[in-house]
């Protein structure tokens, strides 16, 4: 389905970009404390209710 060449540039790329995401929240973790305080718990909300409305889905469907 894809080359080695472009089996080896995704593999590299991907490498590439989490080395650069993991730099930039790092120099900014500072800001990330004062002006994102409080988000995690808006996450464990939204991951709660996806939760709810799979489960909702799975048990509401006919059989």
């Amino acid at each position: 389905m894809f080359s080695q060449g472009q089996l080896l540039f995704a593999i590299f790329f991907v490498i590439a970009f989490v080395i650069l995401m993991i730099f930039s929240y790092r120099k900014d973790i500072k800001l990330h404390r004062k002006y994102y305080k409080g988000s995690l718990f808006i996450l464990i909300g939204f991951i709660i209710f996806i939760l709810l409305l799979f489960a909702l889905k799975t048990y509401l469907q006919p059989e």
